[in-house]
């Protein structure tokens, strides 16, 4: 089945009262003309297209116009059905269509895919040579989280959390970022979940920032393409999510170096998983927790140059992970 590029109205919501609109008429007249009307939390004019006898030939482009968007209905391939996984999606970032979606507005556990709001957040509030330094709350404890070994008092830059976080995917790093950046990670997932809905990623909810499993904290697989577009939008985060290796040096409360030596979690980019024919991995983002599954959102680009998102949620395992999203950029023609 060929793509489909439709808007979720959903989704897009106006705050344009009745009297805007009418002093808009005023100001503009009658006719052809289009009228942006940008994306703003609490509208409650959904319509782009503005109906009445005086302004019938008047149009409004939608906020999503330079977005892939997807509805309700699952999108299909006759190539792939991805069983096993919770959600899944395909997006052309050219042609603006959803190639492929599956339960693409199922709420479920992202794992550390929440860690590209964090870094999102972090990049657009804070600067890259701003010093972090570890609080008692970066001991967590969870069986089998991802941690550098951050102790408190050790310090690092806001550019070598960043590349940890990313990469590596440590969670103690998650927990120094988001007090660094709002002095608590109350205040920092206040601040996520503020930013996901300013995006119009209005199907999700965080309640930390790094992912562990906890009451509450889930995402959509569009919500996650949302947050992951924007993102992308950030030279910093572009560079992190390409790198197969990182190593640094940062300081433990007496002064003293902490070499840091690590490899991306992506299996395509430390070159342990073979890429599809025709498709270059750029870099992603993994996540895995028991009740999430495995989990991966990446950007990738086919031999024509033509760039694409996808993503996965909650498949059975890492293997079955990779083998399911292969098959998904193989639908790639």
């Amino acid at each position: 089945m060929s793509g489909v590029k439709c808007i979720n109205r959903n989704k897009v919501r106006y705050r344009l009262s009745a009297l805007a609109v009418m002093v808009t008429v005023l100001v503009t007249g009658c006719g052809s003309d289009p009228y942006d009307m940008a994306y703003k939390l609490n509208n409650d004019v959904s319509s782009f297209q503005i109906t009445g006898a005086s302004m019938a030939q008047e149009t409004l482009t939608p906020f999503a116009s330079d977005l892939c968007v997807a509805g309700e209905s699952d999108i299909a391939t006759s190539s792939v059905a991805l069983p096993e996984v919770g959600a899944a999606a395909l997006f052309n970032q050219k042609s603006l269509e959803t190639v492929y979606a599956k339960n693409v507005n199922e709420q479920l556990n992202p794992a550390s895919l929440t860690k590209i709001m964090t870094a999102l957040v972090a990049i657009k509030y804070g600067s890259s040579d701003q010093m972090l330094t570890a609080s008692e709350n970066v001991r967590i404890t969870e069986p089998g989280a991802t941690l550098c070994g951050l102790n408190p008092g050790d310090q690092m830059t806001m550019e070598q959390a960043l590349h940890v976080l990313l990469l590596q995917s440590a969670n103690d790093v998650a927990i120094m970022i988001a007090e660094g950046i709002s002095g608590s990670v109350e205040e920092f997932v206040a601040l996520m979940n503020e930013e996901a809905a300013a995006l119009g990623a209005t199907n999700c909810n965080f309640t930390n920032p790094n992912g562990l499993t906890e009451e509450g904290h889930y995402m959509t697989a569009y919500d996650l393409y949302l947050i992951f577009q924007e993102a992308l939008q950030y030279e910093l985060f572009n560079q992190i999510i390409q790198m197969s290796t990182y190593t640094t040096t940062y300081h433990d409360r007496n002064g003293g170096e902490k070499a840091l030596d690590i490899k991306n979690s992506n299996r395509y980019l430390r070159g342990t998983w073979e890429m599809p024919a025709n498709i270059t991995v750029i870099g992603g983002k993994t996540g895995t927790t028991t009740a999430a599954g495995s989990c991966l959102i990446l950007l990738s680009k086919s031999s024509d140059g033509t760039s694409y998102i996808s993503v996965i949620l909650k498949d059975s395992s890492g293997d079955q992970l990779y083998t399911d999203m292969t098959d998904l950029l193989g639908t790639i023609k």
